[in-house]
């Protein structure tokens, strides 16, 4: 990255810095592209050059959101399932305690400020929404091991299969987010949703196995 890539990003980085204590203090919907702008020390015209509209200041790391999923199935091993392997992704993230799960003190301030700004949960409705089509995208690039007919790549089944895995993934954060919203215990709720998750997406992987014998056995956990 040249010098001036450099220092666009420590400029973005720095609105984003400055951004997200007010949102958390005050309510994003209380909070002005201005007031960020003046804490920033930067001008309202320069936060709207880096970031397009006030909900990208609040999800800031949206981009890296979207693609996630997608990511973990292109460069998944040639053989692996991609379930297993979004599976085993997220029960890493929470048995290391991951804080881009929200496993961190500043986090439930942060879902509730989502929660009480309109804008914001439509916006994660449309990063959820983003994020399933270009798992779906990956998955028809690197299908799984499937019997989907002659036009594999554009077959309904690979779509479907994403908003099945999508919509797991998505279901066992939202869980994890409303446990600890209750006043369960981080800990606790980590591992309730950890077991919760494998088991469920356990539960999707038997149909993607051509393997008529792996299907009727119980897939292993990771260690």
């Amino acid at each position: 990255m040249g010098l001036r890539e450099t220092k666009k990003q420590q400029t973005r980085t720095a609105i984003a810095d400055a951004a997200l204590p007010l949102f958390l203090e005050h309510g994003f919907d209380q909070v002005t592209v201005a007031e960020v702008a003046r804490h920033a020390g930067v001008s309202t015209n320069t936060v709207f050059n880096y970031f397009p509209a006030k909900e990208d200041l609040f999800f800031d790391r949206q981009a890296e959101v979207e693609g996630h999923l997608a990511t973990l199935v292109r460069n998944r091993a040639p053989s692996a399932c991609p379930v297993e392997t979004i599976r085993d992704d997220l029960l890493t993230a929470l048995r290391h305690d991951d804080p881009a799960l929200g496993l961190h003190s500043d986090a439930p301030r942060f879902w509730q400020v989502i929660h009480d700004s309109a804008a914001l949960r439509a916006r994660e409705r449309e990063i959820s929404e983003r994020a399933e089509a270009e798992l779906a995208t990956a998955l028809a690039e690197r299908p799984p091991n499937i019997s989907t007919g002659p036009n594999q790549d554009d077959h309904p089944m690979l779509t479907l299969l994403a908003g099945a895995i999508a919509g797991t993934h998505r279901a066992a954060l939202r869980e994890l987010q409303q446990r600890i919203l209750s006043g369960e215990p981080p800990t606790d709720a980590r591992d309730s949703v950890a077991t919760a998750a494998a088991q469920a997406f356990n539960l999707l992987c038997p149909g993607l196995h051509a393997d008529a014998d792996q299907t009727s056995q119980e897939l292993p956990l990771p260690q």
